[in-house]
């Protein structure tokens, strides 16, 4: 009577192929991550306004354009008035004959808040004039759809309405309020402030469209010529490898 006896089952080392395995799943796990991480887009890549009451972004754009163009103009105007009547109502100073206006409404306490008020209108002139000339090139650039000429507008607007903002600030706390030119530049630059940061939201989110839509464009012309060209060199390569084929009537072979 035979006796087969029971062997114990192999325990070799493991595979290679499975550290491999492992390795490889997690590099793709990482690989998935990174590659959802840079498709998400960063706040300020997003366009601030989707739809606008009434008119589309590119119309509210284009009267934002006119809009800056008016009001640095304005703003180098009131500016130079502003440096004129410090310079009358300077302190000590004597003045003769008939004025139209009284200068009473000027600051005339301290001397750094008045030579910070001068300061404020001396720079308000300058940027009144780089925002004339970029307001033109958005105007320009907004009837041709061309988002690249849109920035030097967006940089200088920006930081002209920031300035604007503290110089209105620091303006209505010094001076005082009961005359009329006072109030009511108070009240013009209240508007203006508001309408200038609505008016550069619009465009920013304009400028993020377009430059959008540029770089879809760019992607598709990009495609389509390598496409075009990936065409071009697989029908040479065909045409070149088999000069003869079964079909073909014309032969390579040497003629004794």
């Amino acid at each position: 009577m035979m006796h087969f006896e029971k062997k114990s089952p192999s325990t070799g080392t493991p595979s290679v192929y499975s550290h491999v395995t492992n390795r490889s799943s997690a590099h793709l796990r990482s690989t998935r991550s990174r590659s959802l991480k840079s498709l998400q887009v960063p706040w300020y890549k997003k366009p601030l306004i989707q739809d606008v009451i009434c008119l589309d972004v590119q119309r509210i754009s284009l009267i934002t354009g006119f809009f800056s163009l008016i009001l640095s103009i304005f703003t180098v105007v009131t500016a130079a008035f502003d440096i004129y009547c410090y310079s009358m109502a300077a302190p000590g100073s004597t003045h003769y004959g008939f004025y139209l206006i009284s200068y009473e409404f000027v600051y005339v306490g301290s001397k750094h808040v008045r030579n910070a008020l001068v300061m404020f209108a001396i720079f308000s002139i300058l940027g009144g004039a780089i925002v004339f000339v970029t307001s033109i090139m958005l105007i320009i650039a907004l009837r041709n759809e061309y988002e690249k000429k849109m920035l030097p507008w967006i940089v200088s607007f920006g930081v002209f309405t920031m300035f604007r903002f503290l110089a209105y600030l620091f303006f209505s706390i010094v001076n005082d309020r009961i005359f009329a030119y006072n109030s009511l530049m108070v009240v013009i630059w209240t508007i203006c402030i508001i309408a200038s940061i609505y008016g550069w939201v619009v465009v920013y989110s304009l400028y993020i469209e377009l430059t959008d839509l540029t770089r879809l464009e760019d992607l598709a012309h990009l495609r389509i010529g390598t496409m075009q060209s990936l065409n071009a060199s697989t029908t040479h390569s065909l045409a070149g490898s088999r000069p003869t084929t079964p079909h073909s009537t014309v032969s390579t072979m040497p003629v004794n």
